[in-house]
């Protein structure tokens, strides 16, 4: 027998790569991932889809010959692990997968560094230890190399075999979910259905696509999404029109909240206590228990954005991420040019944390108090910044010295994953789950309600409580679905997508001056909150461009769109492809009369949505009731209590 078949061949070393690298992808779909699989079809694409990619890839590397040859291909090897394991970290803290426009965002990872920590898993290792074995071959074995070149006859077949699977899946993949590339906005049918490699190049296509859009964009694009818009107007209340106007604003995010928490109890003791009182009809305000958040990639800036502008964020990134190249007509500015209102955000964190340094200037916001305008010290930190208590106290000084009428945004952060929380803040004892995330998230929302509690009262006593208009929501999920078997120990119920997209309420809560609470189940969305807000001031809103409709109207679209395509009725909701009746959760044998329609106009909401922001479409909007913003008259220095973070 001669000596070389006893050895490694470069085309064995090509299929044990590809094989490893493919096996790491199984164990993420089926560990790591939650993607839906159901049905025969699904499980043999989720087979078939890693391998086109990665062999495609790998088969350049057997062009080169000898020791070169072997390092090319392990460095490629290395590479997909690498993305696939980054895909796998990001996916188990936001629950979707990493795009070319969240990479703008990376500034964000070092302020997250604790968020993101509490993301690794002890088996992480499986990710790598393939790369381990090859790297310690090709350093101190490479005598079980056979170093002889590949026949290249042989490398375009093999790249023919790859471009040919991937084909094949993708002829499954169609028939499975038809126009799936042209259609779907939810990157987990691609991922599913492509793949994590072939997905990241769909987006690489797409983020080129997107930049191109902004600069073919011309006024006949503007005058399609005026039109769409403009048909689907709603009448304002009479009885709300104008009651708040020139009223005080101010909107309460609350971090990572959902409305699974009101009214619940652990161990006997109610989680959110206030927040309880607030939604029971009985106080100033009037909850909205049927509110969902519509956030994509953006998560936190998403809501942000929606609230202030009534339109969604983007299918990839975050709208934040677009800084000061865009042309907005956003809440603070239409306030002030209407009625003379101040702006201001307050934030336990640093003003360039999303960018928001950058893309408030073209929101008109006048003041951002960031964390140099609290104080950092240590004993007021946990997690991400500043506890919620702290903030809001200090923020409470700052607010009644605002110029009045003020629109002022206080963004919390103590209930943020990981949801840690110092024995000494406790005052709820943690669930027994079994997870760590879950267990803490009720500790952080009973903290999160005292502490919004005592903000309260502390409007009261500096007289700003009985004649302000007061918006408290939740931005986004705090539980995503990684954890659905922690939570069926808390809720005592099956989980499945019906169920998951019920958790996704986060809750509204409006108090208006003069007029009584009460409990509201109109199905809304953060994109509604602005056409809202604008008739209870008595603007006209019928030349502001928005995807929302008035909460208070008595035509107010129902359909709450999701950002991936599913969306929601009061009567059923659409998830994954499959009807759900919100009766009993169970999947619905006959389509609703309203569901084609309902569909279109999810779908079109979205498209329209994006055109306006990849195009940037504003630019051309000549509108008589708003003047553009210039963002140069806005700058946030840094406050008197510290420095920006380095």
């Amino acid at each position: 027998m001669s000596l070389h078949k006893k050895k490694l061949t470069l085309f064995a070393f090509f299929i044990l790569t590809v094989l490893t690298v493919t096996l790491k992808t199984y164990f993420s779909y089926y560990v790591d991932f939650s993607l839906g699989v159901k049905g025969l079809v699904q499980n043999l694409i989720l087979l078939m889809n890693p391998y086109s990619l990665i062999a495609l890839i790998l088969s350049v590397f057997l062009f080169f010959k000898g020791k070169k040859a072997f390092w090319f291909i392990f460095i490629g090897g290395f590479v997909l692990s690498f993305l696939l394991y980054a895909n796998v970290v990001y996916f188990r803290f936001f629950s979707d997968f990493l795009t070319f426009s969240t990479l703008n965002q990376v500034g964000n990872v070092d302020s997250m560094g604790g968020a993101v920590t509490a993301s690794f898993k002890w088996y992480d290792f499986v990710y790598f230890i393939d790369t381990i074995i090859y790297l310690f071959v090709l350093i101190f074995r490479q005598k079980w190399l056979d170093k002889r070149v590949f026949s290249k006859k042989f490398v375009p077949v093999v790249m023919a075999a790859s471009v040919a699977l991937f084909f094949l899946n993708l002829a499954f993949a169609e028939s499975d979910r038809p126009q799936l590339l042209s259609r779907t906005f939810d990157h987990k049918y691609l991922v599913k259905y492509l793949g994590p490699y072939n997905f990241t190049v769909y987006d690489g296509v797409k983020t080129i696509q997107n930049s191109q859009q902004k600069a073919l964009a011309n006024e006949d694009d503007l005058t399609k999404v005026l039109n769409y818009t403009k048909q689907r107007r709603t009448t304002p209340n009479k009885e709300y029109y104008g009651v708040a106007k020139k009223k005080n604003i101010i909107k309460i995010h609350l971090e990572s909240f959902q409305t699974f928490l009101i009214n619940k109890k652990v161990n006997g003791q109610e989680v959110t206590p206030f927040l309880n009182k607030l939604s029971s009809g009985k106080q100033d305000f009037r909850y909205y228990p049927n509110f969902f958040h519509q956030t994509g990639q953006g998560k936190t800036s998403d809501s942000e954005f929606m609230m202030d502008n009534s339109l969604y964020g983007l299918p990839q990134g975050s709208a934040y991420s677009l800084k000061g190249n865009n042309t907005f007509q956003s809440l603070p500015a239409i306030l002030d040019q209407q009625q003379g209102y101040t702006s201001s955000v307050m934030h336990g964190d640093y003003k360039t944390f999303w960018n928001r340094d950058q893309i408030y200037r073209h929101f008109g916001i006048d003041k951002f108090y960031d964390a140099t305008y609290y104080d950092m010290s240590q004993k007021n930190i946990q997690n991400l910044g500043l506890k919620d208590k702290e903030f809001f106290k200090e923020s409470a000084d700052y607010l009644a010295k605002e110029k009045q009428p003020f629109y002022n945004h206080l963004i919390t952060l103590t209930n943020h994953y990981p949801f840690t929380l110092s024995p000494q803040d406790a005052s709820i004892e943690k669930p027994h789950t079994g997870d760590s995330t879950v267990d803490g998230y009720i500790q952080t929302a009973n903290y999160l309600d005292r502490s919004l509690e005592e903000f309260i009262g502390e409007l009261k006593k500096k007289g700003l409580y009985k004649d302000s208009v007061i918006m408290i929501y939740g931005d986004h999920y705090g539980i995503s679905e990684n954890h659905n078997k922690a939570m069926e120990k808390l809720l005592g119920e099956n989980i499945d997508a019906a169920k998951f997209t019920d958790l996704n309420r986060t809750g509204f809560w409006l108090k208006i001056p003069g007029k009584k609470g009460t409990i509201d189940k109109t199905y809304a969305g953060q994109q509604d909150v602005m056409p809202t807000v604008l008739h209870l001031l008595g603007i006209d809103s019928k030349n502001y461009l928005m995807m929302g409709t008035d909460l208070l109207s008595k035509d107010h679209n129902d359909t709450v769109p999701f950002r991936n395509g599913d969306f929601v009725t009061k009567d059923y909701k659409y998830v994954n492809g499959r009807i759900y009746s919100n009766k009993d959760n169970k999947p619905m044998t006959t389509k609703p009369k309203d569901f084609e329609k309902r569909k279109q106009q999810t779908d079109k909401d979205l498209e329209m949505s994006d055109d306006v922001l990849n195009g940037d479409l504003f630019r051309f909007y000549k509108n008589p009731d708003f003047k553009k913003v210039n963002p140069a008259k806005y700058e946030y220095k840094s406050g008197p209590k510290g420095q920006e973070k380095k």
